[in-house]
Order: C-alpha cells, then sequence, then structure tokens
C-alpha cells in the first residue's frame, strides 16, 4: 500500500507534517481530514509532490485543445460572481458550496474550470485568497488584497459587496471613456472610408470626362485630379496600412520606460481628452484606495496595488512618492501636492479625511464627484465633437463638389 507524506495545518493554525498510508491520495486525504486536519501538500514517498489536490486541473489537462476553444473571463463574469458569492456569503453557506453553487451555474468555459479548481483547492485546505491568486488574470492584486483582508477580518461577505460595488463603478466609468474615445473614431472612419470612395471611383470618372473635353482646368480641380491620382491602385492599398503601421510604432514606443512616459504626458494634455481621460484615472485612484483602506488593507500596501492599478504612469509616479513619503512619516497630501497632477480642492479634501479620520470615505465622495465631472465632460464632448465633424465633413464634401463643377461652369459659360 502506498505511503504519501503530508503537510497539513490544524485547527489553531499549527503546521502538522507526517506519513499516512492509503491506496489512493484521495483516500489519503479523507484520512487527513478525519484527524480534524487541513492538508495543504501531499506527496508520495518517491518525490512525485503535487501541492494540493486540485481535480479540475487534471480534468483541464485532459482537455486537448481546450484552451483555444474555451469562452475566456470577462469583467462581467468576475463582477456577477462576486455579487451572488457576497450574497451566498451573507446568507450563511460555507464556502466551498458557495463555490460549488456558482461554478455549477457558469456555461462551459475557463472560467468554470477556473471555479471548479478553486473550489477543490479550498476543501483541500487553502484559503480563497490563495486559490484565486493562481489566476491572476481573473482576479487581480486588488482582489486578491480585499479578500485576504476579508477573511482575516471574518467579514468576508461585506468585503465581497464591497468589491462587488467597487467593480460594477469602474467598469461603469471605464465604458463611459471608451465610449467618448470611440464614438469620434469611428465616425471618423466611416467618413475616411466614403471619401476613398468618392477619389478612387467617382473623380477618375469625372477626370476621363475632363481629357475628352481639353479645356484648361482651375487650381481646384487640378488638386483634386492630384489627389485622386496619388490614391489610385494600388497605392489605394497603403490606405489602412498607414494607421497600423503607426499603431505599432506606439506600441513599440510604449514598451520602453521613456516611451511610456511620454506617451501617458501626452495623454493627459490632449485637448478634450486629456482632461477626461485625467478625471477618470483620478477618479480611479480614489476609489481603489478608498475601498482598499475601508477594507482593512494597510495604506502602504494599498498604495502599491493603486500604483499598478490606475492605468497612467505618470500619476503611477505620483502614487510612488506619496508611497515613499507614507513610509517615511510623512502625509498623503503633500507629496500629492507636489506632483503637481493633482489639483488643489482633491489634496485639500484628501488633507481634511487624513485629520478626521476619514480618509476612506472622503476618498470615496471625491471619485464620486470626478466621475459626474467626467459624465459632463463625455456629454459635452459628444455634443461638441458632432456638429465640428459634421462642419468638417461639409466643408471636405464642399471643396470636392466644387472643384468637380468648376470646370463645367467654364464649360457652360463659354458656349454661352
Amino acid at each position: 500500500m502506498p505511503v504519501f507524506a503530508y503537510e497539513a495545518l490544524k485547527n489553531d493554525g499549527q503546521k502538522v507534517k507526517s506519513e499516512v498510508t492509503a491506496d489512493s491520495k484521495d483516500e489519503a486525504i479523507k484520512k487527513i481530514q478525519e484527524q480534524g486536519l487541513r492538508p495543504t501538500r501531499i506527496a508520495t514517498q518517491k518525490g512525485e509532490s503535487q501541492p494540493r489536490v486540485v481535480p479540475g486541473v487534471e480534468k483541464a489537462a485532459k482537455k486537448k485543445g481546450g484552451g483555444l476553444l474555451t469562452r475566456g473571463v470577462s469583467s462581467n463574469d468576475i463582477v456577477t460572481f462576486t455579487t451572488q458569492l457576497s450574497t451566498l456569503q451573507d446568507a450563511g453557506l460555507p464556502i466551498v458550496r458557495s463555490l460549488r453553487i456558482l461554478e455549477e451555474q457558469q456555461k462551459p468555459g475557463r472560467f468554470k474550470e477556473q471555479l471548479e479548481e478553486v473550489a477543490d483547492e479550498v476543501e483541500q485546505g487553502s484559503t480563497l485568497s490563495e486559490a484565486m491568486a493562481k489566476y491572476p488574470r481573473s482576479f487581480d492584486k486588488l482582489y486578491i488584497s480585499m479578500v485576504k483582508a476579508g477573511e482575516a477580518g471574518g467579514v468576508l461577505d461585506v468585503i465581497l459587496r464591497r468589491l462587488a460595488g467597487f467593480m460594477e463603478k469602474s467598469q461603469k466609468l471605464r465604458k463611459k471613456v471608451k465610449g467618448a474615445l470611440v464614438y469620434p473614431i469611428a465616425v471618423i472612419t466611416v467618413a475616411i472610408a466614403i471619401l476613398v470612395v468618392i477619389m478612387i471611383f467617382v473623380v477618375p470618372a469625372f477626370e476621363k470626362m475632363f481629357q475628352d473635353i481639353g479645356q484648361a482646368l482651375p487650381a481646384p480641380t487640378q488638386m483634386l485630379l492630384s489627389a485622386s491620382q496619388a490614391m489610385a491602385w494600388p497605392n489605394c492599398l497603403l490606405i489602412p496600412v498607414v494607421p497600423i503601421v503607426l499603431i505599432m510604432i506606439l506600441k513599440l514606443i510604449a514598451r520602453t520606460e521613456r516611451g511610456e512616459k511620454a506617451l501617458d504626458a501626452f495623454k493627459l494634455r490632449m485637448p478634450v481628452f486629456g482632461n477626461i481621460i485625467k478625471k477618470s484615472s483620478v477618479a480611479r485612484f480614489c476609489r481603489t484606495l478608498g475601498t482598499l483602506i475601508a477594507s482593512g488593507v494597510p495604506i502602504l500596501e494599498a498604495l502599491r496595488i493603486v500604483k499598478d492599478a490606475v492605468g497612467n504612469v505618470i500619476i503611477a509616479n505620483a502614487i510612488e512618492d506619496v508611497h515613499g513619503s507614507i513610509r517615511e512619516g510623512d502625509t498623503i497630501a503633500d507629496p500629492l501636492r507636489a506632483s503637481g497632477i493633482f489639483d488643489e480642492l482633491l489634496v485639500n479634501m484628501i488633507d481634511v479625511g487624513e485629520e478626521t479620520g476619514e480618509l476612506d470615505k472622503m476618498l470615496m465622495k471625491i471619485a464620486d464627484n470626478y466621475e459626474a465631472d467626467v459624465d459632463v465632460a463625455v456629454e459635452g464632448m459628444s455634443s461638441l465633437l458632432e456638429p465640428l465633424l459634421i462642419v468638417g465633413m461639409g466643408l471636405i464634401v464642399g471643396f470636392i463638389v466644387i472643384s468637380l463643377f468648376l470646370p463645367l461652369v467654364s464649360i457652360i459659360e463659354n458656349i454661352g
């Protein structure tokens, strides 16, 4: 009969190392649990170790090519799961049973497999945060830190509810900013496509007619025909290539430290868009930090997490300065003021929050204010860009029409 070496935890958290004889690993785990222990690691005496027993992983490994075909994990999946897990925990269900219930509700895909594996890990003695930490693409550092804080304080249901609310608001803000950026890009793309069709197919037909007439053409018409010839086959193939090449160049630049810093600084200085990006980043910073502090995460660890989540290296560097100042015993407000990125009202509100001991609540209020500002800015930008784009398109189309009809007007005048 095989002998298994194992590590386990007692109810008081004390570690135990011993051996057990059993026909299989499942039987060995059962015997260990019957002793009132929680196994954390089990291995055969031959040294073939397996950090905790995770049947879900074994099942996933047997699925050939499943990783390419299975459904991915979306932010909506995580938000819904977190909300439902909070409800089940609030109802008093054991964590493993809650995970099993939610895993059964999931559609076949990667997230269902991950939940199955997390439930298996927790059943074998891991904490929920330890099990989730193995899937960083689904559960980020912020998520894990808050779950860990909830476990330590015995308020996991409260933390999960707070986390779900935070994720919903962050997702809503992200969609607004993306929508603000996508709309003008989509309109401009469609407008360019229409212009390309006119220049490649419509203008050449007029050019042939003008050649047959043999009359000298006005300067605007000559400019239009020259542009049309430059865009003719095969040069027209370069039109979609140019933006793709530009995007690739920008991505390569962003991979370098100096390039990323320069691009993020440019984003914050862009007219109209820069204000929206800055306010959304500051709102994310305040809400994330406030949520972490309210959940009991130490301030230094919270700042470290926020720095990675803020999404802009310029603001991240300012947060890094705050981290260093607090470690040396200073306040949060002074380094934020020195950065020049955060406005005076925000810094003063944070200063008051520190003095009153309600920094988390103050950060949440600031986040609400900035998110409201983003809403106003997005609506204002949309109402401003729409007429500007229409006027711009009208001027371009008007130039094309006038340029094409100027020779015809000259011909009519000559005939007259």
